[in-house]
């Protein structure tokens, strides 16, 4: 089976770092869009940033210029590197991807998700 597992999330102070990860791994053809979403408590789940299949990267206002995202296309990663970190990042990070099996038409799978805090 195919499986997303995120990593490298924990507790930071504002203005710290963190960068997340995120394995595919199984019986994978091809991997197309790969995305970070994010959920606060009480909160809808929103779209954090998106690496497009041609691998342009694209981001939610609230973290235009502190978040990078970036793929590792051999390994199936994809990271984000998450600078200046505020109270209002803290959530559950998901990794999500647009993943073709062989002979079979691609679907969207996500991640367990990984904890991020950051305290004031």
């Amino acid at each position: 089976q195919v499986q997303l597992v995120e990593s490298g999330g924990g507790l930071v102070q504002s203005g710290g770092s963190l960068r997340l990860s995120c394995a595919a791994s199984g019986d994978i053809l091809t991997i197309n869009a790969m995305s970070w979403y994010r959920q606060a408590p009480g909160k809808e789940r929103e779209l954090v940033a998106v690496l497009t299949s041609d691998n342009r990267p694209n981001y939610a206002d609230s973290v235009k210029g502190r978040f990078t995202i970036s793929r590792d296309g051999a390994k199936g990663t994809v990271n984000l590197q998450m600078y200046s970190l505020k109270p209002e990042d803290t959530a559950v990070y998901y990794c999500n991807a647009d993943i073709a099996r062989p002979f079979s038409s691609s679907r969207n799978y996500w991640g367990q998700g990984t904890q991020v805090t950051v305290s004031s």
